[in-house]
């Protein structure tokens, strides 16, 4: 993108800067962390596009990352879900990870993809 069209924010502004700095090694990398106790809403979405858009953008990457504290309770069902829902969106992630480690275990148990 052309200096002339590049989209300004504050958010952009501080990663053209840590850019520009070699703060960060020159990556950009984001995070989409929702709990998979339920289906998403239009904040998600919000979330799911500045996340995945910034990385996208900056050609950096974005982790889906599940967070939950206890996965033994949470449905299948919404992992799924969430997972379409990013898609329709027209994302992809580049790593999807389950934190902290021990819910990647519990996570193995239930199948988890």
């Amino acid at each position: 993108m052309d200096e002339i069209t590049a989209r300004t924010d504050f958010i952009r502004d501080i990663i053209r800067e840590d850019l520009n700095s070699n703060k960060h090694s020159k990556k950009v990398h984001t995070r989409f962390p929702p709990e998979p106790n339920g289906y998403l809403h239009i904040g998600h979405a919000k979330a799911i596009c500045l996340n995945f858009g910034l990385a996208a953008e900056f050609e950096g990457k974005c982790n889906l990352r599940f967070d939950d504290t206890n996965p033994t309770k949470e449905e299948v069902e919404y992992v799924e879900s969430i997972k379409k829902d990013i898609r329709w969106l027209g994302f992809d992630w580049a790593v999807m990870n389950i934190m902290p480690p021990t819910i990647l275990i519990s996570c193995m148990i239930l199948q988890w993809p």
